[in-house]
């Protein structure tokens, strides 16, 4: 039984902005250690920083806490399986809120915006 749904679509421009100007605040404050490291190894990083915030807000919309409940950013991180395909790891007050649920996540994007898409389904895998 599908227990959330949600999407989030960003400007590439605007996560670009965002970390230019503030750096390691902003970087700091949403991503994993891991998720830096993985995005700036890229050659279109912003890309793929754009692409783990639209997943993680996308997350948020699904379980539908609001940004005063359980969701915290870094709570979530997107990581890549082997053969390339996205993931969601949750940590923390994400990962007691959702349990044994199973979480779906699918990205894409374009030249100037990434869209991220999370399905919660209730039940172990």
């Amino acid at each position: 039984m599908v227990r959330g749904i949600g999407v989030d679509i960003i400007e590439i421009e605007r996560i670009r902005e965002s970390i230019e100007r503030t750096g390691t605040q902003f970087l700091e404050k949403i991503y994993s250690p891991a998720e830096v490291e993985y995005c700036n190894a890229k050659a279109y990083r912003y890309q793929h920083f754009a692409a783990r915030f639209a997943a993680k807000e996308a997350l948020s919309k699904a379980v539908a806490t609001g940004w005063a409940g359980e969701f915290r950013w870094k709570n979530v991180e997107i990581i890549n399986n082997p053969s390339g395909k996205p993931d969601i790891i949750l940590h923390g007050s994400m990962r007691e809120l959702l349990g044994t649920a199973r979480v779906h996540l699918s990205m894409s994007h374009s030249d100037s915006h990434v869209v991220a898409m999370v399905v919660i389904e209730d039940g172990k895998p």
